[in-house]
Parts: C-alpha cells; sequence; structure tokens
C-alpha cells in the first residue's frame, strides 16, 4: 500500500456517518480506512473481469439453443422466484 499523501474533503449524510461510524465500531478500524477499502473494493477491475466473465459463462450456459420461442419475461421471473424459493427451503 502506497504512502497516504492526499486528503480528501466529502460531506455525507447524517445515516452515511451513523454507518461509518458504527462500523469504524464493530471493526475496530478508522472510519478513513473503511471509506479507503470501499474505494477499493468499488474501483477492482480484476473482480469486475471475473464477474463479467462469469456472467458470460452463465448467459452462454443457460441460453436457450432450441427452435421454439424463449421463455417471456413473466414465465423467467416465476422460475427465479421458484429456484429463490428451493434454495431458501434447503
Amino acid at each position: 500500500m502506497s504512502t497516504l499523501e492526499r486528503r480528501l474533503h466529502v460531506l455525507i449524510d447524517q445515516e452515511r456517518h451513523a454507518r461509518l461510524t458504527e462500523e469504524s465500531k464493530r471493526t475496530g478500524r478508522s472510519v478513513g480506512d473503511i471509506v479507503r477499502s470501499a474505494i477499493d473494493l468499488h474501483f477492482d477491475e480484476e473482480r469486475d473481469r471475473a464477474r463479467r466473465a462469469a456472467a458470460a459463462r452463465f448467459l452462454l450456459a443457460t441460453a436457450d439453443t432450441g427452435d421454439g420461442p424463449g421463455e417471456t419475461w413473466d414465465e423467467m421471473l416465476d422460475a427465479r422466484a421458484r429456484d429463490i424459493e428451493e434454495m431458501l427451503e434447503t
């Protein structure tokens, strides 16, 4: 990690400040460290590439290759809701 050499002044609302303060107390980390970690997480290019690759693999694996029409949006939502209910039951 590089030496901290830049100061940033950011105005946030009370709710965000309370969440940051609570996380700081819970973890023993400074608010600044939590904010820096959030920035790193947001701009993590390797993670983003991995997520895009996983999404592409999923789309390719679940692509409809049949001749008939695919699911309608409502059918897809119903199927996903059933999948989630099944996952929650186990």
